[in-house]
């Protein structure tokens, strides 16, 4: 007679369990999996089907850290948490999470089984990347200020100097030679110069509400005819769905010629240029006073030769460059527009696979 009411409880546990955003997997005495929620299924790559009533050492055996924590939770009765140390690999995907294991006990207090709550914090380890990132470039930044102002006052006088001798030198003079050339770097590093404090200095954003598609395919036309000799082709999987979002078009233009210029640049010879625009659902952003604001991401991919892993810490630091003639200022001014908009940007790379830089900004609009 009580079976149907301890049946609607247990169905009405199992959706609980199963709408948690966290991962859920739930082990008995002999450490058979009994339970996994969908978050679980997608954290680990494991499907439930696959994973109920096998023996989690068997389907886990890889994972040395959690099946730790899984034997001395049996062992002592703890709940042992670790935020830290738990990698899941699945093929490729590496996913860092954050495990708590807890005994599953009665009412009496007899010890049933295991709990394991896993969340992925993926999302959290960027957003520490970010913080460090923008830590450093701001120190950087401070000291590239500085170093421009005492570059520009000589420089001015230099570039004088030259103009004046170039007057005072009759046409088709040899030295006319060399007074161009100097003419033409000192015009170079007076670029640099007013690149180093477009980075540094604080600006107001002219902010507008921005079609995002037009400005990226106003980007994707005029890159067409400079990759035309290289055969690259370009592909746009555009979400129409986002509407215009509120920023500063000038900078976002700036932002993404940057971005799709070097992956035309990358790809040496044949290759594909692909720009992505998707609304990133597990992600929104909030301060104070605001409501949450969902996240836009735009993602600029290419073909090219990718960039080892050593490198991908410092490709936003001022000065670091990959290119023979690059100045190392454009993906660092491309990291503080990103910043001014209160956004993030990111490197997905792997040699001979190519590159993925993905800028996330939140849909105001």
């Amino acid at each position: 007679m009580n079976s149907a009411p301890n049946d609607n409880l247990r169905g009405y546990f199992a959706n609980v369990i199963d709408s948690v955003g966290d991962g859920v997997i739930v082990l008995d005495k002999g450490h058979r999996i009994t339970l996994m929620n969908p978050a679980a299924e997608e954290i680990t790559g494991v499907s439930r089907r696959q994973a109920e009533g096998t023996l989690f050492f068997d389907l886990f055996g890889g994972e040395e850290v959690l099946l730790e924590m899984v034997v001395k939770t049996a062992e002592t009765g703890m709940t042992i948490s670790d935020h830290e140390n738990v990698v899941l690999k699945r093929g490729v995907h590496i996913t860092p999470v954050n495990v708590t294991t807890s005994p599953l006990l009665q009412a009496d207090g007899e010890p049933i089984g295991i709990v394991l709550v896993l969340r992925d914090i993926t999302k959290i380890r960027d957003l520490e990347d970010a913080v460090r990132q923008a830590d450093r470039l701001s120190t950087l930044g401070a000291l590239a200020a500085g170093l421009a102002h005492e570059i520009k006052n000589p420089l001015g006088g230099i570039r004088g100097a030259a103009q004046l001798l170039e007057r005072e030198l009759p046409e088709g003079s040899e030295l006319r030679e060399y007074t161009s050339i100097m003419l033409k770097e000192a015009g170079r590093v007076n670029k640099i110069v007013e690149d180093l404090l477009n980075l540094t200095a604080p600006r107001k954003l002219e902010l507008s509400k921005v079609n995002l598609h037009r400005v990226l395919g106003d980007i994707i036309t005029l890159q067409k005819r400079a990759a035309e000799k290289k055969n690259i082709s370009f592909q746009q999987n555009f979400d129409l769905s986002i509407p215009p979002i509120l920023a500063d078009e000038s900078l976002l233009t700036q932002l993404f010629l940057n971005l799709i210029k070097n992956g035309v640049e990358a790809v040496v010879d044949e290759g594909q240029i692909r720009i992505t625009t998707r609304v990133m659902s597990d992600y929104s952003m909030t301060q104070r006073g605001e409501r949450p604001s969902r996240i836009v991401a735009i993602d600029v991919s290419d073909d090219g030769a990718g960039i080892p892993k050593e490198q991908q810490e410092n490709l936003f630091t001022p000065f670091f460059t990959t290119k023979s003639r690059g100045t190392g200022l454009g993906l660092a001014i491309c990291h503080k527009i990103v910043s001014e908009h209160r956004g993030m940007i990111k490197v997905d790379s792997e040699p001979g696979k190519g590159s993925t830089f993905t800028v996330m900004i939140p849909l105001i609009r």
